[in-house]
């Protein structure tokens, strides 16, 4: 083998001629050299791989602290759900109440005679019912039951609002009710002596009669014949005991010579109560009940307010 060597300057060359031997050396010091240069490649890959991959601890390290972080974002979740359950509940409790003060206000409205008692039973939950639905059936999400208690309360905003109209408009017509005089002071009897002119029982003179005189047995119940207060309940001359009853308006009932009296001053008083027992105190010749009626000071006859249909 000839090796050829070209110089820079005026082309010049050299041949060199390779015998056999030295040809194979050369091949063998270069194969060399490549095996060596593999093996440092080698060895300089396998340093750096080593020097990646973590040890046992470290991975150890690294999945308990992804493990901690996992467990901290669940547990704030289950605190988002806490809260929102606990939010939810706080609102059923709410609506929980307003209900019961709903159902009270209709039962007062049945007790009244305003809503039918066959209709309406507040004391029991409605009534509901259908068939089954053959579809399988999913639990409520929480933002689903938020819509609907969001619905729910508006509905109970509106029903509260209608109620409370209603029960103004029912105390109103009670209380006109209450204060609308009319009927008679007493549970039995009958009329003895009538309003205006009349000859005195005791000196057969013509006197101004300011009542009725209403007769009936002896410790019977002498009644209101509208709500009011008591403005005076004693002893009074010439009416013997006395119970008075203001009613609003300028408008006043009295009520003479009872036996016993059975209201004091400043009471409130409903329709219908019992004010005394029946007596013949005062000036009087018998059982009986002088029933006045005044108005603004002055007296009107009884038997207007006696003979008053009922509303």
């Amino acid at each position: 083998m000839n090796i050829i060597l070209v110089g820079k300057r005026h082309g010049a060359s050299r041949v060199f001629a390779l015998n056999g031997t030295i040809t194979f050396g050369l091949v063998l010091f270069v194969a060399a050299l490549l095996i060596v240069a593999a093996w440092g490649g080698y060895s300089v890959a396998v340093g750096q791989a080593e020097a990646r991959e973590p040890s046992d601890s470290e991975l150890v390290a690294e999945w308990q602290s992804k493990l901690g972080e996992q467990k901290a974002e669940l547990a704030g979740l289950q605190q988002n759900v806490q809260d929102q359950v606990d939010a939810l509940t706080l609102r059923l409790g709410d609506i929980q109440g307003r209900l019961l003060r709903l159902d009270a206000l209709g039962q007062r409205f049945v007790e009244s005679g305003l809503v039918a008692s066959d209709e309406f039973d507040f004391s029991q939950p409605a009534a509901v019912g259908g068939p089954e639905d053959s579809l399988s059936a999913d639990s409520f999400s929480a933002p689903e039951l938020t819509r609907m208690i969001d619905e729910l309360e508006l509905k109970m905003q509106d029903r509260e609002q209608q109620l409370r109209l209603l029960d103004q408009v029912s105390s109103r017509q009670k209380l006109e009710d209450e204060l609308y005089l009319e009927g008679r002071p007493i549970t039995w009897g009958w009329l003895s002596s009538r309003y205006g002119y009349r000859s005195d029982p005791f000196t057969g003179k013509r006197t101004w009669h300011a009542g009725v005189d209403l007769a009936g047995k002896d410790g019977s119940d002498i009644i209101s014949v509208a709500g009011g207060v008591v403005s005076y309940a004693d002893e009074r001359h010439g009416y013997g005991n006395l119970v008075e009853i203001d009613h609003g308006d300028g408008l006043v009932t009295r009520y003479a010579h009872c036996k016993a009296i059975k209201v004091s001053v400043g009471d409130v008083i409903q329709k219908g109560q019992v004010l005394a027992l029946m007596g013949s105190t005062g000036r009087s010749t018998g059982p009986h009940v002088h029933f006045e009626v005044i108005r603004n000071g002055k007296s009107e006859n009884p038997e207007t307010y006696i003979k008053r249909a009922s509303r």
